[in-house]
């Protein structure tokens, strides 16, 4: 009996393995293969005109991409931190607080110098804000324990990204390529290293 269940849970712990291994491989996969398909000197794609930027009004965009501003970004933050700090779950606290800004920070720092894609004054490819606010909710998803939790934040992430692009796209800000590398990079860094979090938190409490 009790090799039976050292067994299962066995099976367990390589079954998470592996959809681990396989959402952070087809994240990095999926954003090392959308430059690809840019037009020269990082010009829209075929992909890139099914959201036009002339699918929405300026007034419209602007409301569509709030919940990739800053401060909303910030503000989901700071309440998915307190959510594990109010339950005396401190690793996760600040593993919350840690991976989105490493995210973020690989990012700016390596990932859009990498692509250079120029989109007027300012590198666009993978889109930051797209990033920041991905990493957080998949941060938040991959700590969270109810998987009815994790279901409703899948749900209002895409919901968001949804919004954001034809927002992004109209505003001039990013053209939808970019908003869609951005979210497959951040849930692949954010996946990653909730996994060597838990790896280092299991170390140390050995």
């Amino acid at each position: 009996m009790v090799r039976d269940h050292g067994c299962s849970h066995l099976r367990s712990r390589l079954s998470r393995t592996g959809r681990r291994l396989t959402a952070i491989g087809a994240g990095a996969a999926l954003t090392a293969a959308l430059p690809l398909t840019f037009a020269a000197n990082g010009g829209a794609s075929e992909l890139d005109s099914v959201v036009s930027e002339h699918t929405v009004s300026p007034g419209v965009a602007r409301l569509l991409v709030v919940p990739s501003d800053a401060p909303v970004v910030i503000a989901l933050l700071v309440a998915a931190c307190a959510w594990f700090a109010l339950r005396r779950q401190w690793w996760r606290a600040v593993t919350m607080l840690v991976v989105p800004e490493i995210a973020l920070t690989v990012n700016t720092v390596l990932l859009k110098p990498l692509w250079d894609r120029q989109m007027d004054d300012h590198l666009a490819y993978p889109s930051g804000h797209t990033v920041h606010l991905v990493a957080v909710a998949t941060t938040f998803a991959c700590l969270v324990s109810d998987r009815g939790t994790r279901l409703v934040v899948a749900a209002l992430t895409v919901l968001a990204l949804i919004a954001i692009t034809p927002g992004m796209a109209a505003l001039g800000y990013h053209r939808p390529t970019d908003v869609l590398g951005g979210a497959a990079v951040a849930a692949s860094m954010a996946i990653g290293l909730c996994w060597l979090s838990d790896a280092l938190h299991a170390r140390r409490s050995a």
